[in-house]
Order: C-alpha cells, then sequence, then structure tokens
C-alpha cells in the first residue's frame, strides 16, 4: 500500500504549502543520492518528489484529500515523477536545492589579493613610552616591481587572457544524474583565477609583479603606550596584487625597564628608603619624577609601608582611539632602612638610645611606638 503523502512529508493535513515546500526542501537536501549514499535514499528521494508534486499543486491535492491515491492516480509518472506539464511545480525547488548544494563545491574567481601584513617589534625606553616619541621603522615589504609596474610581464609585453578558462578564471564540469546535470566550478589551474596568464615574465621580479625592498617609515608613538601594544598602520605592509589594496603594518611595541621607576596601571611606583632619623624625625626630600624632581615632606614618625600620593605625576591615561584623557599618579612607597654597619659615634648613640628605652622596651614601649621614643630620646625628652 502506498504510504501517505503528508506523512512521507511529515506534515500536517492542513499544512500551508509554505510549510509544504519547507519539509520537501529539507528532505531533499537529507536523501538526493549525490549526497546520501545509502542503499534506500534514491527510492526515498523518488517517494519525497512524488508527494511534494502532488501537495504542491492546489487541483491534486484537492483530489488526493477527497479521494486519496485513487484521485491522483497517473499524476505521476515512472518514478514518481508526472510529464512536463506536471514537473513544472518541482522546478523551482530543484533551481533552489542545486544553487544550493553546487555552491558549496564551488570555487569562484580569484580577484587580485589584498598585500599581506607584516609585524616589526620595536624597543623603546620608559620615559618614551611615558610622553610619546617618533620613530622610524626600518623593515622588508613587497612593493610594485618598477620595470613591469606590477603586471608580471616583461617590458614590452602584457599578460594575456588564460586559454583554459577563457578569461573567467573559472572551470567548470558538468556531471549527469537521473534528474538533472550538476554543474561543478572550480578555480583555474591554469592562471590560479586571474583569468591571464604571463608568457613572457618579468626578470625583475621572476613574473610576480613585485619586488621586496626596505622601507624606512617614520611612527608616532603616542603618550601612555605600554608593554606589548600593538600599533597597526594601514597600508604599509606589503603591496597587493594590481587593483588590490595594501596590507597592514603592525608595531608591536617593548619597553625597557627603568633604573627606579615601575608601572602599574597608569600609575608610577618609586620606592624611597629612608634611614632611620628621617623616620623618626620627619625630614624634606627630593624625588625623582618623570617630569622632574619634586619635595616630599616626610613627617615625624613615618614607618615603612607609608605610602605618598604625587597627583597627576603618573603615565598618560591612553584612550582606544589613540588620545590621552588625564594622567596617572606617582605613589612613592616608603622603606625604613636599619643600618648593617655604624661608626663608633652612631654605635654610641644607639646604645644611648638603647638604655633610654630600657630593657623592657618590647613591652613598656609597646603603646608609645618606636619611632615615637626615638623621636622624645633625640628631642632631649627620654628618661
Amino acid at each position: 500500500m502506498a504510504r501517505d503523502y503528508y506523512e512521507i512529508l511529515g506534515v500536517q493535513r492542513n499544512a500551508s504549502k509554505d510549510e509544504v515546500k519547507k519539509a520537501f526542501r529539507q528532505l531533499a537536501r537529507q536523501y538526493h543520492p549525490d549526497v546520501n549514499k545509502a542503499p534506500e535514499a534514491e527510492t526515498r528521494f523518488k517517494e519525497i518528489n512524488e508527494a511534494y508534486e502532488v501537495l504542491s499543486d492546489d487541483d491534486k491535492r484537492a483530489r488526493y484529500d477527497r479521494f486519496g491515491h485513487a484521485g491522483v492516480s497517473g499524476a505521476a509518472g515512472p518514478g514518481g515523477f508526472g510529464g512536463a506539464q506536471g514537473f513544472g511545480g518541482f522546478e523551482d525547488i530543484f533551481e533552489d536545492f542545486f544553487s544550493s548544494f553546487v555552491g558549496r563545491q564551488s570555487a569562484t574567481r580569484r580577484g587580485p589579493r589584498k598585500g599581506g601584513d607584516i609585524r616589526v617589534d620595536l624597543t623603546i625606553d620608559f620615559i618614551e613610552a611615558t610622553f610619546g616619541a617618533e620613530k622610524t621603522i626600518e623593515y622588508q615589504r613587497l612593493e610594485t616591481c618598477e620595470v613591469c609596474s606590477g603586471t608580471g610581464a616583461e617590458k614590452g609585453s602584457a599578460p594575456v587572457t588564460c586559454p583554459d578558462c577563457g578569461g573567467s578564471g573559472e572551470v567548470r564540469q558538468v556531471r549527469q544524474t537521473f534528474v538533472a546535470n550538476v554543474v561543478r566550478v572550480a578555480t583555474c589551474p591554469r592562471c590560479g583565477g586571474k583569468g591571464t596568464i604571463v608568457n613572457n615574465p618579468c626578470r625583475n621580479c621572476d613574473g610576480s609583479g613585485r619586488k621586496r625592498r626596505k622601507a624606512d617609515l617614520p611612527v608616532n608613538i603616542p603618550a601612555g603606550v605600554h608593554d606589548g601594544l600593538r600599533i597597526q598602520v594601514r597600508g604599509e605592509g606589503d603591496v597587493g596584487e594590481t587593483g588590490a589594496p595594501a596590507g597592514d603594518l603592525f608595531v608591536v611595541v617593548h619597553v625597557r625597564d627603568h633604573e627606579f621607576f615601575k608601572r602599574r596601571d597608569f600609575d608610577i611606583i618609586y620606592d624611597l628608603n629612608l634611614n632611620v632619623a628621617q623616620a623618626a624625625l620627619g625630614d624634606k626630600v627630593m624625588i625623582p619624577t618623570v617630569d622632574g624632581e619634586v619635595e616630599l615632606v616626610i613627617p615625624a614618625g613615618t614607618q615603612t609601608g607609608k605610602v605618598f600620593r604625587l597627583r597627576n605625576k603618573g603615565v598618560p591615561k591612553l584612550r582606544s582611539d589613540g588620545s590621552n584623557s588625564g594622567r596617572g599618579d606617582q605613589l612613592v612607597y616608603v622603606q625604613v632602612v636599619i643600618p648593617t654597619r655604624l661608626s663608633d659615634r652612631q654605635r654610641q648613640l644607639f646604645e644611648e638610645l638603647a638604655q633610654s628605652f630600657g630593657k623592657e622596651l618590647a613591652t613598656s614601649q609597646q603603646g608609645k611606638g618606636f619611632f615615637k621614643s626615638m623621636m622624645d630620646f633625640l628631642n632631649g625628652e627620654g628618661g
């Protein structure tokens, strides 16, 4: 007994024509013999086509709904397809299916290729990274051959149309199936998709149309760049084939370590060593910054780990568009240095200081603080 057409396509009896068409497309893609190599695929594909031919035609569908297969007997010819008139309802689906199917296997003509991108590594110092700099980059790139002007043909000659593809850049192969002829399109192997060939290649560039040369290019390094930042310079890479754009130059920035500055985001870190007397009594010290020295007041009793913030003495804040928006700060981290070697006089003073604190310093002076006790002693207030 013949299967129900609605069941074959997997749709309801009240399905719209668009739903029937959509179901057929999905099944046709799945069971077409050129795609599905299973033994039963061809039979299943014919069955799907027969069901669609009936359900896509309003008159045939109405007779099928009323009388079943008897109402459309003879409507489909051998193999499930009707005559020329009946086949017309399937033609647009078949064409749409094969245009998609062939498209996945085809290769269109290749136009002129864009030039390749080039990477150059550039090392700059800390101050240049902070405030920016103008640098000249030296690198090798492909440029248009000055002898053939990029055609690849020896002077006095020119490329000719490829005889294999007739200038289309494509070659076509026709494969006959039980349904129709399937056209497969591939890039022409002789011209590589260009559509032209060079019979007399330029000796200066070996027919490539391009020659590798050294280039010197000034590049602006914006203020605030960090280590590893990539700067893109458009159109300064390898020249493209005739009519195609050039590639880009990518400058990868590397920043040398500074003698005493470190960077954290847009802030600059500076470690300040103070001796015991400076920390205890306070002092005024000159602090180096990227803008020059500034005076910093150290309060009496300053402890290790104290951080002083110098506003707007850090790195300019670099935006994605290359502009700047303000600056970071410089953070001064204090480290109180305990001397490891003392002169006789220094040792005498420290011994006197130790006696003024007493042997119970660890407990009796705990609340007072070591630097406060030292300051009192040096000011003549120690006991």
